[in-house]
């Protein structure tokens, strides 16, 4: 869930917006792999099944809140601009 309180967002957001800039925005994909890799890595305090198992769940959890608020919505523009591919 990246809905943490209002309260916490300044001590991470610039860290992030500096990330961010260097990653870049032209071929960023390794980069970004990179990056959430590391940080994965930095936060689990040993590797144990445990840990694993958090971080996996909620880079899983942020790929499907990704999907739900940005791709599934531009997906559906697309297919009411081009024609649905799916019997309505």
């Amino acid at each position: 869930m990246p809905y943490i309180a209002a309260d916490e967002r300044p001590a991470l957001d610039p860290l992030i917006e500096a990330l961010a800039h260097e990653i870049g925005s032209e071929s960023y994909e390794g980069r970004l792999n990179y990056a959430i890799t590391r940080l994965c890595l930095e936060v689990m305090p040993e590797l144990r099944y445990k840990q694993l198992n958090a971080v996996v769940g909620v880079l899983e959890c942020a790929k499907q809140e990704l999907y739900r608020r940005l791709a599934a919505p531009y997906e559906d523009a697309q297919a009411e601009r081009n024609g649905d591919v799916y019997p309505g």
